[in-house]
């Protein structure tokens, strides 16, 4: 009973936390909820006052591309904690059916022992 329990809960914390999760296409991770990473803008050298405008587009794109670059580093935290966790439970509850398993095939040995 606790073991499908904890199923359940796992279940629901692992959907939970999946709609935060990035995706993995062609071996290439990707944040999922983090926008879309923008280009970094070109200077344009034509004149003084091109020059000025184009320093402002640098630092709005270096205040966006570091919200981006923050979203990113939470999301890849949060998604390998998530995997790590997840594969410590599964390995917890591997090690918790063999046990199962062996406990019950020694009482049977010992069941068909005594017959």
């Amino acid at each position: 009973m606790f073991n499908k329990l904890m199923l359940v809960l796992s279940l629901i914390i692992f959907s939970i936390t999946v709609v935060k999760a990035g995706s993995v296409v062609n071996g290439v991770w990707s944040p999922g909820n983090c926008g879309i990473k923008q280009p970094p803008p070109v200077i344009d050298q034509s004149s003084i006052d091109a020059y000025n405008k184009s320093i402002k587009t640098v630092n709005e794109w270096q205040h966006v591309a570091n919200g981006y670059m923050t979203c990113l580093i939470n999301e890849a935290n949060a998604d390998n904690a998530l995997i790590a966790k997840t594969a410590n439970d599964e390995q917890a509850n591997f090690r918790a059916e063999v046990e199962k398993i062996k406990t019950e095939t020694e009482a049977a040995k010992q069941k068909l022992d005594k017959q």
